[in-house]
């Protein structure tokens, strides 16, 4: 059995802004790697060379270095309402499986996680689609000229079920990968890095783009496209972009989670639970199981008494 703890000590809108600005940063220092290995998955990636760093001097040439970091803006725009979204499916569905002694079994800890991570990604999936959409372009002469022309024009040329293309590759590859990343709510950030091949195809295939979205093989769903990548590129084929994504692993989490911890030791600080932002020294005299709406009462309460019982001078 596992008790369901938050730390009660930041507010909701601390958390989240907390998450976000980890995932923000992180993101947009891993983006180059992030980038290579979208375009080792579709298939975008050609020649002699194919590594990530190839990839990434290949269109720093043709693109500029600005075009490393296509599609990062909506990543880092996502962020917010996937970890809202996230979090508060999380706690309903963790209040649904708690019992009466507020203990929750690691089966249920697990399908709570699972179905926060769905949840959130069926939110926020067109977001994604549109990450990849941009990546996959070229931007000397590009189909979208920005987030919103991507939207608007997907739903006109596409339909509304355009935005959700690959959706159930995602959705099962989370219910494995995100039950583990869920167990303690105020770590519970955007860890969404999948390697699916196939979502990741899905995303950048359109007949409204050049050469189909570039992508190597065409396919009418999730088994034909397995069964056309392994036919044309053997089984190792599933696993392009690996490379670059395990490049990625070390500097993504270990600037994210340091970041959180950083920001989360400055709303600390600012309500009054620690005494500097540069430590988790705890204030004396604080009492650290107050939340912080209370602990703010309790000051103003004690700052209003010490005020009335002082004694009038000449």
């Amino acid at each position: 059995m596992a008790t369901w703890r938050r730390d009660g000590r930041l507010t909701g809108s601390q958390r989240l802004l907390c998450a976000g600005l980890a995932g923000s940063l992180s993101l947009s220092l891993t983006a180059p790697l992030e980038l290579a290995t979208v375009l080792a998955q579709v298939g975008v990636v050609r020649g002699r060379a194919r590594g990530p760093w190839a990839a990434g001097l290949r269109v720093w040439r043709t693109e500029g270095p600005r075009a490393l970091w296509k599609g990062n803006a909506v990543a880092c725009l996502r962020l917010f309402p996937c970890s809202a979204v996230q979090l508060t499916a999380y706690r309903k569905f963790v209040v649904l499986f708690t019992d009466d002694l507020g203990h929750i079994s690691q089966w249920h800890s697990i399908m709570a996680g699972s179905l926060a991570g769905m949840v959130s990604t069926i939110v926020t999936y067109p977001t994604d689609l549109i990450k990849t959409r941009l990546i996959v372009q070229n931007m000397l002469e590009p189909s979208y000229r920005g987030i919103f022309h991507a939207f608007s024009t997907i739903y006109q040329q596409e339909g509304f079920l355009a935005f959700y293309r690959g959706v159930s590759l995602t959705v099962l590859e989370l219910c494995q990968c995100l039950p583990g990343c869920c167990r303690d709510p105020d770590t519970l950030l955007p860890l969404r890095h999948r390697e699916e091949k196939d979502a990741e195809t899905g995303e950048a295939q359109s007949p409204y783009l050049p050469h189909c979205g570039g992508v190597d093989v065409h396919f009418s769903g999730a088994v034909d496209c397995f069964r056309q990548v392994v036919k044309a590129q053997g089984v190792l084929g599933l696993w392009n972009g690996l490379a670059a994504n395990l490049l990625k692993i070390v500097p993504y989490f270990g600037v994210m989670f340091s970041t959180f911890e950083f920001c989360k030791r400055i709303c600390l600080y600012q309500n009054g639970y620690i005494m500097s932002p540069l430590s988790y020294k705890l204030t004396p005299g604080v009492d650290q199981s107050l939340k912080p709406q209370e602990l703010r009462e309790l000051k103003k309460f004690f700052k209003t008494g010490q005020l009335k019982s002082k004694k009038p001078t000449l």
